[in-house]
């Protein structure tokens, strides 16, 4: 840093009225978000954004995952899906990254980044085939993997051109019931 204005600033603590922080002090972005899930300019009009600390009991997070899919929102289902992975122990941990990272992929789709959708897509792919033989909560494993397997081809081969709106709104389950 050359310049002793900016030396003087960065040795100053910063303003914690600036910085968004929850009661433990802990970093949270409060900033209002687009439908990709970017910030957007404090005060300017956003989605209603996923509480960071959601977490929801599995048919209910499918649930809520769903309709966010269905509307248009993968970064929100992302989120989601990130509380069920984040309170899950054992083996299905793995299965809810993966449908986690599936959303990102969407995200990544719709936000116009092929490589991050075709990286991600595989990715979470890999991580929930596993569960295809005995797919838990009605969960479309198969249906998901080939889903995301193609959508991935796609996307390698032809680029982002040509997607649909159902491309980005897979379905999870299958069956609407629990």
């Amino acid at each position: 840093m050359s310049d002793p204005d900016a030396q003087a600033r960065a040795r100053q603590p910063l303003d914690p009225d600036r910085r968004d922080r929850d009661p433990e002090g802990r970093a949270r972005n409060a900033r209002p978000r687009d439908a990709s899930g970017r910030p957007l300019a404090r005060g300017a009009p956003g989605v209603d954004r996923v509480p960071e600390d959601v977490v929801l009991p599995p048919a209910e997070a499918l649930r809520e995952a769903q309709r966010l899919l269905d509307a248009g929102l993968p970064f929100q289902a992302h989120e989601v899906l990130e509380g069920a992975w984040k309170a899950t122990e054992g083996v299905q941990r793995t299965l809810w990254q993966g449908l986690a990272q599936l959303a990102v992929g969407l995200t990544h789709a719709q936000r116009r980044n092929a490589n991050g959708a075709v990286s991600l897509l595989e990715r979470g792919a890999e991580r929930i085939s596993p569960f295809a033989a005995d797919p838990p909560h009605g969960i479309d494993v198969a249906g998901l993997v080939a889903h995301a397997t193609a959508l991935a081809g796609r996307i390698s081969s032809a680029g982002l051109t040509g997607l649909t709106g159902d491309d980005l709104r897979p379905r999870l389950r299958r069956q609407l019931g629990d």
